[in-house]
């Protein structure tokens, strides 16, 4: 779509076809031209979909309403009709050479194969985790995959373990320190190994926010942008934003149950079957922002009003080359460390017994440490009669848990709550017929998805904060929640920036028991470093800049003044482009990156 706009402008580069047109009415040639190239993309990419029937219908209807010949094919001459089809032509054959092994269903391409057993979810302990720092198969009675389709009697491969051989949309190999792992973050921490306590203790720390799964325990939080977010990056350290800075107030406390913010955060981002995915989830919050009442398509947040057409193609290939960029990198990482997940880890280290007290019962030194009122070893004692542990009584000598136990028998009336209950039998906050992603855990996907879009959309906005300082999400009283019933009474998510957004979906992956912090908060920086790299590549595409990599920070900073001198910037203008010069200025090395966010500073 993006290429579709930008054959019919003189200065932006386009991405796959190298062609330039102009037309008598330039607005109605675009509009043709990105029709029939999404139109034959889209055909082509759901021909073999289950749900192919409904959608290749919606997509000739949404065709004929537009007034097009769908029947025209031809990619030959300069019709906008033509040129649309050559574009898509052009995209499809691509992606048949792009590494992703479309050719075989995007089938494995590396030789992966799993080094653990599968661990049978039904059955209690993970006996088959012969190694406890790597990814373990799960099987299943029958299992839902991404597109709510069920694979009967098993659990399927790891997905694209290979996605680190797709080509990249901004990166290069120079950001590949290991052959086809992109920005690596080096290994995680590892049982047995570096990070040891780490490993045990991230993961019984998943368990603690299982813990909090329950509306009935009486916390209370303020969950309003005055009192949650403001990260410092890679960490959940914030308390929040003091004032919005569009009303110059504070914002309004925002008093929930934690147990029902912590369900409705997993669920909300969850993004598993039948959902839009990650990716797609960060394009409908990038609508959201530009549906917003008010809010202007000023590229980087000023210059002139850019066209709905013009903004839309600029804003989906950056946002869009940016998740691109964070799957390859996602997933190369996943495919080279190839790490455990917390049903796996969790159910191992708590299957060997507790760590923490050698002298008392259940010691095994690689089990899990003990917390009391979270993680504890069942005795004779707490399993008598009363006692807290009464329902456990015949796993006398087993690690407890106080846990969310699993889905309810009727989600649509019932909640599980939480209880103390066998670690044996954990699971994550997700449905019976899903638990967990097909693939390794380490580096959270979520996590690098989104902050690559968040970084992508506060450069496109020229601000981290959502327009009118805040964004919402509704989640009604006890028709919002699938997996069980809930929330017990309605729910808004708000978050003040886009940084604070994609915070809250890397650690609703530990609510939801899919990722440690040993998996998110290294995606989080990962996020960061892919998304200003999108951003910076679509810059150049936008303004058909090839950039030098050898610019002198402080002759920028010098010219600037001397433009500003001549008369030819106005004194508004020297602000954004000092503010500029000093990010270039900020790691002491100024790249092409640096320069093209310099240029597009100064562009207007």
């Amino acid at each position: 779509m993006y290429d579709g706009w930008a054959v019919y402008d003189s200065v932006a580069d386009r991405v796959i076809t190298q062609e330039f047109h102009t037309a008598p009415d330039i607005t109605a040639a675009r509009n043709e031209t990105i029709s029939f190239a999404a139109y034959r993309v889209l055909r082509q990419r759901f021909s073999t979909s289950p749900s192919a029937s409904v959608i290749l219908a919606l997509l000739d209807a949404k065709m004929d309403s537009l007034g097009y010949n769908r029947m025209f094919t031809s990619t030959v001459g300069d019709s906008p009709a033509a040129v649309g089809n050559r574009i898509a032509a052009n995209v499809l054959a691509f992606g048949l050479t792009d590494g992703a092994n479309e050719q075989s269903n995007y089938a494995a391409s590396n030789g992966y194969q799993p080094v653990n057993q599968a661990l049978i979810v039904g059955l209690p302990g993970d006996p088959t985790l012969a190694f406890p720092n790597r990814w373990q198969p799960l099987a299943l009675t029958y299992f839902y995959d991404q597109n709510g389709h069920p694979y009967p009697g098993g659990y399927p491969a790891f997905v694209c373990p290979h996605w680190g051989h797709v080509t990249p949309f901004a990166m290069t190999a120079a950001d590949a320190d290991i052959p086809f792992v992109y920005h690596d973050p080096g290994p995680p921490p590892l049982y047995n190994g570096v990070g040891d306590a780490e490993y045990r203790d991230m993961y019984k720390a998943v368990v603690r926010y299982s813990s909090w799964l329950t509306p009935d325990d009486g916390i209370m939080i303020d969950i309003s942008p005055g009192a949650l977010g403001n990260n410092t990056l890679g960490t959940n350290d914030g308390t929040g934003h003091p004032i919005n800075p569009y009303t110059g107030q504070p914002y309004e406390p925002n008093i929930v149950k934690r147990g029902d913010f912590a369900r409705v955060l997993a669920e909300f981002w969850a993004d598993g079957p039948n959902s839009e995915t990650p990716p797609g989830h960060w394009n409908v919050l990038a609508n959201y922002v530009t549906d917003y009442p008010g809010f202007e398509r000023r590229m980087g947040g000023t210059g002139p009003i850019l066209d709905n057409l013009e903004w839309d193609v600029k804003m989906y290939l950056a946002l869009n080359g940016a998740v691109h960029d964070a799957a390859v990198t996602a997933w190369g990482i996943k495919g080279h460390y190839d790490t455990v997940r917390p049903i796996s880890a969790i159910r191992f280290v708590a299957g060997l017994g507790q760590s923490s007290d050698p002298d008392g019962p259940s010691y095994h030194p690689g089990g899990i440490p003990l917390e009391p009122g979270l993680v504890e070893v069942i005795t004779p004692e707490s399993s008598a009669p009363g006692q807290r542990h009464e329902a456990l009584a015949e796993f006398v000598g087993e690690i407890a848990i106080f846990s969310w136990p699993g889905n309810p028998q009727n989600p649509s009336t019932e909640y599980s709550g939480v209880r103390w209950m066998r670690a044996a039998t954990w699971v994550p906050y997700q449905l019976a017929t899903f638990v967990t992603p097909p693939f390794a855990g380490y580096i959270s996907g979520h996590s690098t998805y989104s902050r690559s879009a968040a970084e992508v959309m506060t450069q496109l906005t020229g601000t981290e904060f959502f327009p009118g300082g805040m964004a919402q999400f509704v989640a009604p009283q006890n028709t919002f929640l699938r997996f069980e019933l809930g929330p017990t009474e309605t729910i808004t998510l708000q978050w003040g920036t886009y940084f604070d957004a994609a915070d809250q979906a890397g650690i609703s992956r530990l609510y939801g028991g899919i990722h440690p912090r040993g998996d998110d908060f290294p995606g989080r920086i990962k996020g960061r470093e892919v998304g200003l790299a999108a951003w910076a590549r679509a810059l150049q595409y936008f303004f058909g800049a090839t950039l030098a990599a050898d610019v002198d920070c402080n002759e920028v900073v010098d010219l600037v003044d001397a433009v500003a001198l001549a008369g030819v910037l106005l004194e508004s203008d020297t602000a954004p482009c000092h503010r500029a010069a000093a990010d270039m200025n900020r790691d002491g090395v100024c790249d092409g990156r640096d320069v093209s966010l310099f240029v597009h500073a100064i562009a207007p």
